[in-house]
């Protein structure tokens, strides 16, 4: 840092300097520089900060007289993996690093922040510590048993392992909301053909993403369109016309129709409003996660009063009635998610748990304290897993930390 800023400025200190070529003394920018001394770093280590101008000339200077004292460009990930091993993040934290740099949407940004944060981690280390403990407990009362230890313990390891089991089951019955929120909330449009699906996909949409026509039938296959609704991310899908055809695609179209349908989180059932009797087809899909879509009120008689009384009443055509569909959408979606518990965000956290679940309930119904031992031992390393800290000296130190064993 000395040869291209001067001195070393204080540490966490901005100072004005003067970048110079550390060969030729050239000057190179005027720009800011900052001193980060381990381990009081993002990432445990030295850490030099230079705020250059972004000029192509000005970072290619600078890039080449950093280049000539032997640096070089970070790889991929490599800060967030430098402070991973250093202690300063744990896994979930760093995968947090990258989900913060993807998201798109409001709720994936706080989402990502509250991972930061490192609130998901927290509740993966608490359940850790308190399994590490039954765990060398039971491992205290199989090894030490001509010790003065409590008499209870195995009755004590049972409740405690039980009770964790029912935190760790609830944890994943969450409907996979944090993987939804990361990679997009899945809602099919669905319906009659010609009942303008493809219209409501392009105005939620804003851009012309379906092909729209008069002509029944015209989408065969699945459309799908991200886009940014109050702030969720949602993959909408439009998908064929929902009836019978002796055409072989348009058959594929309806199985495809109706898969997507099942998957989809939400459902918005589109029919046409001078044709009311269409709307019975929703009921496939009864409950609040399917919105009825009444569109074409441009069309119909009546404006005012909506073919059915819980429908929707839009004109895709007019644009009439959105604002109202945008805002049913958007408030289903903020119902499911719109808390603040930290949630599972990849399918390697709920891996590790499914099998950390899996080993408590084993030891659970074990008839031996050693396979007891064993299967919390592998519930254990998976809870571990999550957060990459798995120590086996963690486990000695609460043996004879909670026992005062070897004395």
């Amino acid at each position: 840092m000395a040869a291209l800023a001067g001195a070393l400025p204080p540490p966490r200190v901005a100072r004005h300097v003067r970048f110079r070529d550390p060969e030729s003394s050239e000057e190179l920018d005027d720009g800011v520089a900052l001193w980060f001394p381990a381990p009081h770093s993002v990432t445990g280590e030295d850490v030099a900060e230079f705020h250059v101008h972004g000029s192509r000339a000005v970072l290619a200077a600078v890039m080449a007289g950093l280049s000539r004292r032997g640096l070089r460009l970070a790889e991929p990930g490599e800060f967030t993996r430098r402070a991973f091993l250093n202690d300063k993040l744990d896994l979930t934290q760093a995968e947090a690093v990258a989900d913060l740099a993807a998201a798109e949407t409001e709720a994936q940004r706080r989402q990502a922040l509250r991972q930061l944060d490192g609130h998901l981690g927290g509740v993966y280390r608490g359940w850790g510590e308190r399994l590490l403990r039954l765990l060398a407990h039971l491992e205290a009362a199989i090894d030490f048993p001509d010790e003065d230890l409590p008499p209870e313990i195995e009755r004590e390891v049972a409740e405690g392992a039980r009770a964790l089991a029912n935190e760790v089951e609830s944890h994943l019955d969450d409907g996979h909301r944090g993987e939804r929120l990361r990679d997009g909330i899945a809602v099919a449009i669905l319906g009659p053909p010609n009942a303008g699906k493809s219209s409501i996909l392009n105005q939620l949409a804003r851009r012309e993403a379906a092909i729209t026509s008069p002509i029944a039938g015209t989408t065969r296959d699945v459309i799908e369109v991200a886009i940014d609704l109050a702030g969720y991310p949602v993959v909408l899908a439009d998908t064929a016309g929902l009836r019978d055809s002796a055409d072989v695609i348009e058959q594929e179209g309806l199985r495809r129709a109706l898969k997507r349908a099942e998957e989809a989180e939400l459902r918005l059932f589109v029919f046409d409003a001078t044709r009311p009797e269409d709307a019975q087809g929703a009921a496939a899909w009864p409950g609040p996660d399917t919105l009825l879509v009444a569109n074409k009120i441009d069309l119909a008689s009546g404006r005012d009063a909506p073919p059915l009384a819980r429908a929707i009443p839009v004109s895709a055509l007019t644009g009439e009635g959105l604002p109202k569909l945008i805002a049913a959408l958007s408030s289903r979606v903020a119902r499911s998610y719109d808390g603040t518990a930290p949630a599972l965000t990849r399918a390697r956290h709920r891996q590790a748990l499914e099998t950390a679940l899996a080993g408590l309930r084993r030891s659970l119904a074990a008839d031996l304290p050693e396979l007891r031992a064993e299967d919390l031992r592998l519930a254990w390393r998976s809870l571990g897993r999550i957060t990459g800290r798995v120590d086996v000296e963690d486990l000695l130190d609460v043996i004879f930390r909670d026992f005062c064993l070897g004395k």
